[in-house]
């Protein structure tokens, strides 16, 4: 993914290593060496200390005091943390997005999907990113600068689930008429379609974590 060169120098980092994370190529658990991500980054090590306090403020990593900071682990506790909050945002926020659409908005979607569904079709490794990018285009265009804030924040947060819910074959397709069931009903601006379909999107992508992921140790 290109850096959006209209972001100013501390934005860029901050995505940057978001995207590392989101992607995999910071992998759950693991240390982020600063000065070797600081080299490859081009960048010195302040601003990037200051991007990592962001990532830890949106749950990504976590720092401990004898091993700097650390790629936050997958746990089924935080799934369902989050799913369970994009129950109760988004499929609302959804409406909201394609009540508000004008042209632009929607065309933006339809982009989207197909930008995704050719991901999906062709087993690519960005399938991640672009069906974060799907479902934060039907919300956008309701222009609450604070649901699709938080909308944007849950789907980065359960972006590395997406990925492994989508490592099983044989959900690819799923994942692809339900995405379609959704802009279907979206761009019809049929409000009740629109939650049924997000709501059983989002509950059906847990229930499959919910087994593929182990049990949390006991606090």
């Amino acid at each position: 993914m290109k850096p959006d060169l209209s972001l100013g120098r501390s934005d860029r980092i901050f995505n940057e290593a978001r995207e590392r994370i989101l992607s995999g190529r910071l992998p759950a658990d693991a240390p982020i060496r600063q000065d070797a991500l600081a080299l490859e980054l081009g960048v010195s090590k302040i601003p990037l200390r200051e991007a990592l306090a962001r990532l830890e403020s949106s749950g990504l990593v976590a720092s401990h005091p004898n091993r700097g900071f650390v790629v936050s682990p997958l746990s089924r506790r935080d799934a369902e943390d989050v799913f369970d909050l994009r129950l109760r945002i988004e499929p609302n926020a959804c409406v909201l997005g394609a009540v508000a659409a004008d042209a632009v908005g929607r065309e933006t979607a339809r982009t989207a999907f197909a930008a995704l569904n050719a991901a999906l079709n062709g087993r690519r490794t960005d399938v991640g990113r672009l069906n974060r990018e799907f479902h934060l285009a039907l919300v956008r265009p309701s222009g609450r600068a604070v649901t699709v804030e938080t909308v944007d924040r849950l789907l980065a947060l359960s972006e590395r689930y997406v990925r492994v819910h989508l490592g099983e074959e044989r959900r690819l397709d799923r994942a692809s008429r339900e995405h379609e069931t959704l802009l279907e009903a979206w761009l019809e601006r049929r409000t009740d379609v629109i939650l049924t379909s997000a709501e059983h999107h989002i509950r059906a992508t847990l229930t499959d974590l919910r087994a593929q992921l182990p049990e949390d140790p006991a606090p």
